[in-house]
């Protein structure tokens, strides 16, 4: 399995997010699926079963195969990852997915300043106009998280997701590049002494 070629380091002051590598399978599997963060997925507890190996081979092969997508490291450890999917450069606009799947690690900010990192990459580097997330309402924490980092709420789709029994609404949020730009306090705040971008090998 080839490595993910061509995708940007992104260093900041806690986390690295770097290109996904085949040697990521035992670090995935080690962390497992805890079923108070899979079900923030949309996987209904009684439906989450262990990480098997050849799962976390799927979870690999997804990440390779996508050139906007970066695993989260922080002190060196794999603890999550962070997507952009569906680029579109003709609307130059592009949906996210984050991701931390150890739970010792929710709350502490990590994956705030990883989507505040791709934020800078798709709106300075990829040009893009425009991203999108769709999120669960229960998900709280993901949606302080992203309002953290400037997304607005833009709508909700009503029971879209049947989850432990019960229909639950998703939350349809978004995030303008000119909105991005107006935002020079957050900028400041997480890039001012964190920017730093390098090509891999």
């Amino acid at each position: 399995m080839d490595d993910g070629a061509g995708v940007v380091n992104l260093t900041g002051r806690n986390v690295e997010l770097r290109p996904a590598s085949s040697a990521d399978v035992d670090a995935r599997l080690s962390l497992g699926n805890h079923a108070e963060i899979i079900e923030m997925f949309g996987v209904s507890r009684s439906d989450v079963r262990p990480l098997t190996r050849e799962g976390a081979g799927q979870w690999l092969h997804k990440l390779i195969g996508n050139p906007n997508a970066w695993v989260i490291d922080v002190h060196g450890r794999l603890v999550g990852e962070i997507r952009l999917d569906n680029l579109d450069p003709h609307d130059r606009r592009a949906s996210m997915a984050v991701g931390i799947f150890d739970p010792e690690l929710l709350g502490k900010g990590f994956g705030s300043e990883a989507i505040c990192l791709v934020l800078e990459y798709a709106f300075t580097h990829l040009r893009l106009h425009r991203i999108g997330i769709r999120v669960l309402a229960y998900n709280t924490r993901a949606i302080r998280a992203y309002e953290k980092c400037g997304f607005v709420q833009e709508g909700r789709e009503r029971e879209a997701a049947f989850v432990n029994d019960t229909w639950h609404d998703d939350v349809m949020m978004g995030l303008l590049e000119t909105e991005y730009r107006g935002q020079n306090d957050l900028a400041d705040d997480w890039f001012a002494r964190t920017r730093s971008l390098d090509r891999s090998e």
